[in-house]
């Protein structure tokens, strides 16, 4: 089992910056994908950017350059640094973890992007 908490959603305006966290309940070295994804209201889920254990990263074409996904073993904690953020981003953002078959999610947190 692995319990994930998001935090660091907010408002924020066009070209701004925010960072998400994603606290683990258990060491992230022991998962094997990390990942954020998202959900914009009357749209599908979408993977935004992923993380293995071993620190390969993989981001979607629309956040590429702008977003960046980090670890931090020592705080079983995953990050999701967002620059030059545009409306077209405000979405509920998702942490996801995968281990081994299964696979966890966070509560989510939200993202406004508005001027």
């Amino acid at each position: 089992q692995v319990q994930l908490v998001e935090s660091g959603g907010g408002l924020v305006q066009p070209g701004g910056s925010l960072r998400l966290s994603c606290a683990a309940s258990r060491s992230i070295n022991t998962i094997n994908i990390m990942a954020w994804y998202r959900q914009a209201p009357g749209k599908q889920r979408e993977l935004v950017a992923s993380i293995t254990n071993s620190g390969t990263t993989n981001y979607a074409d629309s956040v590429q350059g702008r977003f960046t996904i980090s670890r931090e073993n020592a705080k079983n904690t995953v990050y999701l640094q967002m620059n030059s953020l545009q409306p077209e981003d405000t979405a509920v953002y998702y942490c996801n973890a995968r281990v081994v078959f299964s696979i966890y999610w966070g509560q989510g947190t939200q993202v406004t992007v508005s001027s």
